[in-house]
């Protein structure tokens, strides 16, 4: 079956029916698209999506960047992306386009394949604000950002409060009786997500009059299992008393637990764990994980639903949406008051 059989059987021509498959129905009466659209579905024709591409200048691509992993890292290395990903990837097939994902260690490499993919709009994870301008600068398509702090940048950005993550994190752990913390988390490379959190986290304390000092009671560690199960044992090896410790993300959580257990530590009861992120396996690993949680479908809608405004025009968007958090209590925190 082809256009031209199917053109044949209806008694109209090619033109018609081609009007009809690309939904130009205001170039054709309500019957005529009815006897074509019955003849498509009895058929079960399939129109050629790269010829429909062409003809209406649109790809129905969608790119997904991540940027700044390593050569030996990939976007399941942090689970957080896998899912933020996958939330992505269900809302633009819901709206019959697709995705095409791409890694890089720096978002300016992207730019060149994003032109020559030709690419209807593009989501981006967690870019700098340097990167932004220039990406902004260099490619005309539909963008939508996240988690991406970038002042004074014309961009639409969908995040969550990050300030008040870190914040809450260490408002709950102080709210328990803990008096002597660790925060875990990235080296902070500028203005973005991890610098919110700590600062969050220090003001929180200076509030509540704990004594925390930035310059010894932070641990760097990047979102990655095994550094994170070195930086547990550290915390046991640095005699500096510590009850309980914040992390910035979920598999940092796990792998300081980890560390902690290899070492005699045992979670909750000799010191506690707080993560970040909520991803699904909090409720499945032991002790189930309290950890600041946000809420991946809402993000990856909110995100989508502004592309494809812009892709259907709206393109002088400008937003910088943040989404409110919470603490998720389960089981790795203990209440010191009791």
């Amino acid at each position: 079956m082809n256009l031209k059989t199917i053109a044949k059987l209806a008694g109209v021509s090619t033109a018609t029916v081609s009007n009809v498959i690309n939904g130009n129905f205001h170039k054709v009466s309500e019957e005529t698209r009815r006897k074509v659209e019955k003849i498509i579905k009895e058929s079960n024709y399939k129109p050629n999506v790269m010829a429909r591409s062409l003809a209406k200048k649109e790809s129905h691509l969608i790119g997904v960047v991540v940027p700044y992993l390593g050569k030996d890292e990939d976007f399941f290395t942090n689970p957080y992306n896998a899912h933020i990903i996958a939330a992505l990837e269900r809302y633009v097939r819901q709206h019959d386009y697709y995705i095409m994902l791409r890694c890089v260690g720096y978002p300016g490499e992207i730019i060149p394949l994003l032109s020559s993919w030709n690419v209807d709009g593009a989501f981006f994870l967690g870019v700098y604000k340097e990167e932004v301008k220039e990406i902004r600068e260099r490619i005309e398509i539909p963008m939508v950002f996240i988690d991406t702090y970038a002042p004074g940048e014309p961009i639409v950005n969908i995040g969550i409060e990050d300030y008040r993550g870190g914040y809450l994190s260490a408002k709950y752990l102080i709210g328990k009786g803990h008096k002597k913390l660790a925060l875990v988390a990235p080296k902070i490379n500028g203005e973005g997500v991890i610098k919110e959190r700590q600062q969050g986290f220090i003001d929180a304390c200076n509030e509540s009059k704990i004594k925390f000092n930035p310059n010894s009671d932070i641990y760097t560690c990047d979102s990655i299992y095994s550094r994170a199960v070195e930086v547990g044992q550290d915390l046991v090896f640095s005699n500096n008393g510590y009850t309980a410790v914040a992390t910035m993300s979920d598999i940092v959580a796990y792998g300081v637990i980890e560390g902690l257990s290899q070492c005699g530590i045992r979670v909750p009861f000799d010191m506690s764990v707080v993560g970040f992120d909520n991803l699904p396996d909090c409720d499945v690993m032991t002790p189930k994980l309290t950890s600041v949680a946000q809420d991946f479908v809402w993000k990856a809608e909110k995100a989508g639903e502004y592309l494809f405004r812009m892709i259907g025009g709206e393109k002088d968007l400008v937003a910088d949406i943040r989404q409110p958090i919470r603490v998720c209590e389960r089981h790795s925190v203990r209440n010191l008051l009791d």
